[in-house]
């Protein structure tokens, strides 16, 4: 596989709405901070993002509470790419926020104007294409009718284009659509996910919903990237297609359906370059069923 060569539309697009998308994106989470903490390098990250964009990614995932305590992603985004090209779909989410010190606490629905108009400033935009609602932990959360319905009236203000749900259950899915078009389902998702998960991403592609995985390379390292060791399966099948294990777990969710896009974030130039890559990768009827019952 010619990695340097690959561009982004190698694993095809996506509608989000009226916007059209190639499936793999960037992630914006790693830009300020390596894993460990540490600062990242400002040049360096401005690079990556300008790279990606000339590899033709054109749907970057980000947020206003992606900051450290000399960087901000959205404001590294909008040093790297500002004036902004007509096909670049900047994606953002609501629902948490940081104080200053780093602090977090969630919004109430009469809060999330002030967080939309927050991203809207740091990125320097007079709209926003896509917003997603964070939903605190899933698993307990109640309604988000009240959440999305007045990030709904922002939208028909004419501050957002389009809204989205993240880390959200079928029934939050269900109540947000009765409410406003959702272009997408952002939730953590990759290899060895349970199986209502696998199910949700299935029924999204039935509802023409995009489902946009997070967390798909880290796995349970979830912020603090890919710890462990793969299973042998995932290594002995990204072996026969020389890729690494990284690659490999990203070529998969973008197998799993044609509304799958993914935002894999990094800060490095080489892993850039490797995970649009992965866009390429074809696998086997053997592959996806062995990859499948891990």
């Amino acid at each position: 596989m010619t990695s340097e060569t690959t561009t982004a539309g190698a694993a095809g697009t996506w509608q989000l709405g009226d916007l059209t998308v190639n499936r793999i994106g960037f992630g914006a989470m790693r830009l300020t901070q390596l894993a460990d903490g540490s600062p990242s390098d400002r040049e360096r990250v401005t690079g990556v993002l300008r790279r990606a964009v000339e590899l033709g990614v054109n749907h970057i995932d980000t947020a206003a509470f992606y900051f450290s305590a000399l960087r901000s992603a959205n404001e590294l985004i909008n040093r790297a790419l500002a004036p902004y090209a007509d096909d670049l779909v900047i994606a953002t989410k609501v629902g948490p926020g940081r104080d200053p010190a780093g602090q977090w606490w969630w919004a109430e629905p009469g809060q999330l104007r002030g967080q939309v108009e927050e991203n809207l400033r740091q990125l320097g935009r007079d709209h926003l294409d896509l917003v997603n609602l964070r939903v605190p932990r899933r698993e307990r959360s109640g309604s988000v009718a009240e959440h999305f319905g007045a990030l709904a009236e922002l939208r028909t203000a004419g501050l957002i284009r389009h809204l989205g749900i993240s880390n959200a259950r079928p029934d939050h899915l269900a109540e947000a659509r009765a409410i406003a078009p959702v272009a997408c389902v952002q939730n953590p998702y990759g290899i060895g996910s349970p199986a209502e998960d696998h199910a949700f991403l299935d029924a999204c592609g039935e509802q023409g919903v995009a489902f946009v995985p997070f967390f798909a390379i880290a796995g349970a390292g979830k912020e603090a990237g890919v710890t462990g060791e793969d299973a042998p399966e995932v290594r002995a099948v990204a072996e026969a297609h020389g890729v690494s294990a990284a690659q490999l777990r990203l070529a998969w969710t973008l197998n799993r359906g044609p509304h799958v896009l993914a935002i894999p974030g990094t800060g490095n130039p080489d892993h850039l370059v490797e995970n649009i890559a992965a866009g390429s990768v074809r696998f086997t009827a053997e592959e996806i069923a062995l990859l499948d019952s891990l």
